[in-house]
């Protein structure tokens, strides 16, 4: 591991002039996925900026029914908060379908939503990656990638978003807060994180400089009707092949609502917008929901190493409808 100089923040002030313009220097608060990165000398940062003792952490509820989250809560605090485990129970199944007890007692909110992903060639410095040295090329392309994305993916990059939280939060339309010296701004989740495109080492729309202070989940009637499935290679400690964020609601038989979000097929949590679209307003039952699968799935495009994903995600998402239309939750 590098040398580094470690700053402790004692408010959001003193974090963002400490971050500067965010050359340099990174946010630390549970540090497990950063003090990985630096030890495998991917991240490099010059400066350490520890901000876990700030009070960006507590569950909130907001007047209307929504709910404000601290950056730093505890993955699983979050989990078990009654407020999320009535309200948004996907998002509590989320959470708590990540890695381990130990590592969630440690992780933040805010440090989940900026975790890195677990591609091997991005932790292969022998490798090429242009996430981790822009213009090197892709070496997963060709190589081994049964874990790649599906949906999303481009010639520079086919790395997939690791995090289970971010799928359940893009279904249920949260909002980032981000601050910086130039003030607070609100990223929608389902745009916070960016597709690969020419500049996969870009990852999110948060600048250098701004600090994640909290995520809002907006009153959201449908969500308490909803589940997370995750489909992976074993039962603990894997990351999602496939998963699914679904919430539905249905009236004398119809689709009234329906909200839908993928992970471990894209660099980004993947919303289903063009399968909630072909769910509005149709009848409640399999064939909808193989037809919204179909539709959302057309441009997938998968390899003889990983085109298995694309049937997967098909199953999860009909099997994850069929089960809340049938739960009576």
């Amino acid at each position: 591991m590098r040398t580094f100089s470690y700053v402790r923040a004692t408010d959001v002030p003193s974090a963002l002039s400490a971050i500067g313009t965010g050359t340099g220097a990174k946010f630390i608060g549970g540090g497990t996925n950063l003090v990985d990165l630096m030890r495998e000398d991917i991240e490099r940062p010059d400066t350490v900026v520890d901000i876990s003792g700030l009070p960006l952490t507590g569950v909130e509820e907001l007047p209307g029914g929504g709910v404000r989250i601290g950056a730093l809560t505890r993955n699983s605090h979050l989990a078990a908060h009654p407020l999320i485990r009535t309200r948004y129970p996907m998002l509590s199944q989320a959470l708590l379908s990540g890695a381990s007890a130990q590592l969630r007692n440690m992780a933040t909110v805010g440090g989940n939503l900026m975790q890195r992903t677990r591609c091997a060639y991005f932790y292969d410095l022998a490798a090429a990656c242009n996430k981790r040295e822009p213009g090197s090329g892709c070496d997963a392309i060709g190589g081994f990638h049964r874990n790649s994305a599906v949906l999303g993916a481009s010639e520079s990059c086919i790395a997939t978003n690791p995090s289970d939280m971010s799928v359940a939060l893009a279904a249920l339309d949260a909002a980032v807060e981000a601050e910086s010296v130039r003030g607070v701004r609100r990223i929608p989740l389902a745009d916070f994180h960016r597709l690969p495109g020419g500049t996969p080492h870009l990852e999110t729309e948060l600048a250098a400089d701004e600090l994640i202070t909290a995520v809002e989940l907006p009153a959201l009637p449908l969500a308490a009707r909803s589940r997370y499935r995750k489909v992976r290679d074993r039962a603990s400690y894997a990351f999602a092949l496939v998963s699914v964020a679904a919430a539905l609601d249905v009236q004398d038989g119809v689709i009234a609502e329906a909200r839908l979000a993928l992970g471990g097929v894209a660099a980004k949590p993947w919303r289903a917008r063009e399968a909630e679209r072909v769910l509005l307003g149709a009848p409640a039952g399999e064939k909808s929901y193989e037809r919204a699968a179909d539709a959302e799935l057309s441009a997938a495009a998968g390899t003889p190493e990983n085109g298995f994903k694309v049937e997967l995600a098909r199953r999860a998402i009909v099997a994850t409808l069929r089960e809340l239309e049938g739960s009576g939750v």
